[in-house]
């Protein structure tokens, strides 16, 4: 396409215009968005894109704040003339008076842009009552001769009053109109919202449809790429194993743990920030209370009982008494591992009750080993309950973020899931697999170089599996095939 859509984005004050174009543009830098008043008080203009094609240009306009007495104006104005003027031509006439230049500044730079675009958007806030004010709008904007297609924001607001607001509108004749709260769009929010503006542009409505296309395309894209990162925090975590020499000598195995605890902290702190980023978002968009987060990390210790009650995995028994003492960790001796609270709790807990109940299940010459003094190397790795943990909260995060638009102003707010990931109490065989070999973990001693954890085929194969994995655990997203406007 050689010219561009212009579209213009209109409306009164404070009702969400620069939010639309943050939300439709993924830029949450864009403009400024403030409960203050006429935050805009001039025309900025966004760009989508295509691949390389410019599709649209979106054009952020100031609020209209006085409407009744502009009416008035064009009103006296055609009356006064002696000539009867079309809709364009009383704007044009206004525009070079003096009202367009004092009074009415910030109107004039609405109408001025609207005439020179193809399209106008009309941003409501639903949440508003259905005033005079906002029909003088309406009118003045009928004048200049372009499409106009309400948007009503704020939609999933209690306080919305969506259906007054459809039947308002339909009485001044503008009967396509779209719901699209940029602060939370719904998944098909943005393809339905292109679809009805291609229905007011006729032909020229391709393009948006297209457009709509490719930004499905690109959120498939974005949630494999956010899988993969996931799947690669799960694998390093599930692989990684940390040699304790001199475990028997006092505070050795303790120090090795808080250190290994701490790697692993700091290896999901990396993934949410890396998530954060690839949906152009900041930390500072994320509450520390919900997420959370906390100077950089999350406030719920990944290895503390607490966080997996919050999370719904429960532990029952002498395993509990256990976690104290560090649980989480498997402490693996001659080939055979414990459960985190049974060797952490009976090494150093002295969780005597746990220990037996594992015992149980091995033989007797190992089970004495286990009860009686320890000696020689040890390797810590996470248990797989600490991996359901993971799992459970990015995945969390990840849908939080995909539903979440750029024109928000309050931080993510992510209330604990009300399960946990549900592996049928068990590791995915993949995650099984990657235990196996060490050499795959980025945060393992023994780890292969980052160029050639990447060239690895066997851990590229775990890595996509597991991927898909955790994709089929995501609602759908939507499916990319729109309506035909030839049809």
């Amino acid at each position: 396409m050689t010219n561009p859509l212009r579209i213009a984005v209109v409306g009164h004050t404070n009702t969400g215009k620069t939010s639309l174009l943050r939300t439709l543009t993924r830029d949450a830098g864009f403009g400024e968005v403030s409960p203050r008043p006429s935050t805009t008080r001039h025309v900025e203009g966004a760009r989508l894109n295509l691949g390389r094609e410019l599709i649209v240009e979106l054009y952020d306009t100031p609020g209209m704040e006085d409407a009744i007495a502009l009416l008035e104006v064009l009103d006296a104005q055609a009356a006064g003339g002696g000539r009867r003027l079309d809709g364009p031509a009383r704007v044009a006439q206004f525009l070079q008076s003096p009202a367009a230049a004092g009074r009415f500044e910030q109107e004039a730079k609405v109408l001025r842009q609207t005439l020179q675009s193809d399209a106008a958007i009309y941003v409501i806030d639903a949440r508003d009552p259905v005033l005079a004010k906002y029909r003088d709008e309406l009118e003045i904007l009928a004048n200049c001769a372009v499409p106009i297609l309400p948007l009503l924001n704020f939609v999933r607001d209690p306080r919305a009053d969506e259906r007054a607001w459809r039947d308002a509108l339909a009485r001044l004749g503008l009967h396509v109109q779209v719901s699209f709260d940029t602060v939370a769009p719904a998944s098909e929010g943005e393809r339905i919202f292109y679809e009805k503006l291609a229905t007011l542009l006729d032909k020229r409505g391709e393009a948006l449809l297209r457009l709509a296309a490719g930004h499905e395309q690109e959120a498939r894209e974005r949630r494999l790429a956010a899988t993969q990162l996931v799947a690669e925090l799960l694998i390093d975590a599930a692989a990684c194993r940390a040699r304790v020499e001199r475990a028997e000598e006092q505070g050795v195995l303790a120090e090795a743990l808080a250190e290994f605890n701490r790697r692993m902290r700091d290896r999901e702190q990396a993934c949410v920030d890396a998530l954060l980023g690839l949906y152009r978002f900041n930390r500072d968009d994320v509450e520390a209370g919900s997420l959370p987060l906390i100077e950089g990390r999350w406030r719920d210790d990944l290895f503390a009982p607490g966080t997996l009650t919050a999370l719904g995995i429960s532990l029952s028994g002498g395993a509990a008494a256990g976690a104290a003492a560090g649980f989480g960790v498997d402490l693996m001796l001659g080939g055979t591992t414990l459960g985190a609270a049974a060797a952490i709790g009976a090494l150093l807990g002295g969780g005597l009750q746990t220990a037996r109940r594992f015992g149980r299940r091995l033989g007797g010459a190992l089970r004495q080993k286990i009860l009686g003094s320890v000696t020689g190397s040890r390797f810590l790795r996470v248990d797989d309950t600490i991996l359901q943990v993971l799992v459970t909260r990015q995945l969390f995060l990840l849908q939080a973020l995909e539903a979440r638009g750029h024109g928000a102003v309050a931080q993510i707010a992510v209330v604990p899931p009300p399960a946990p990931v549900n592996w049928k109490g068990d590791v995915p065989a993949i995650l099984r697999r990657a235990r196996e070999y060490p050499s795959w973990s980025a945060l393992c001693e023994t780890a292969k170089p980052f160029d050639a954890l990447s060239w690895d085929a066997e851990r590229q194969r775990t890595l996509e599996a597991l991927a898909q994995v955790l994709q089929d655990l995501l609602p759908p997203l939507p499916s990319g095939r729109g309506r035909n406007l030839k049809s």
